[in-house]
């Protein structure tokens, strides 16, 4: 993908700080197009590490609906691609810094 954002931003979630943790792999949403091989570059060259696999998967979009003033809104959340990426051991992101 030529000057395209492949890594869209990181997810994090409870789930996704376990895996982090126990397992060394950390989770992103991604460009729809990206491919894995893309992927495992783009987060080695971001963050200076060694990546061993990349899963990806397509979360579906899904109805969302609320209640307002004027009656219920309808609406959908749009779908996105999730790469869950796994690193050489003994390594780690740091997605906060110095906070």
């Amino acid at each position: 993908m030529n000057n395209k954002i492949i890594l869209v931003k990181p997810l994090i979630t409870e789930k996704a700080d376990t895996l982090s943790e126990k397992k060394s792999q950390y989770s992103f949403i991604v460009d729809k197009g990206a491919n894995k091989i893309e992927i495992g570059k783009a987060v080695a060259k971001l963050y200076t590490v060694n990546v061993e696999a990349v899963n990806t998967m397509i979360i579906p979009g899904k109805r969302k609906s609320r209640n307002t003033k004027k009656g219920v809104l309808h609406g959908r959340k749009s779908s996105y691609k999730k790469a869950v990426v796994t690193l050489a051991a003994g390594e780690t992101i740091d997605f906060f810094g110095d906070i």
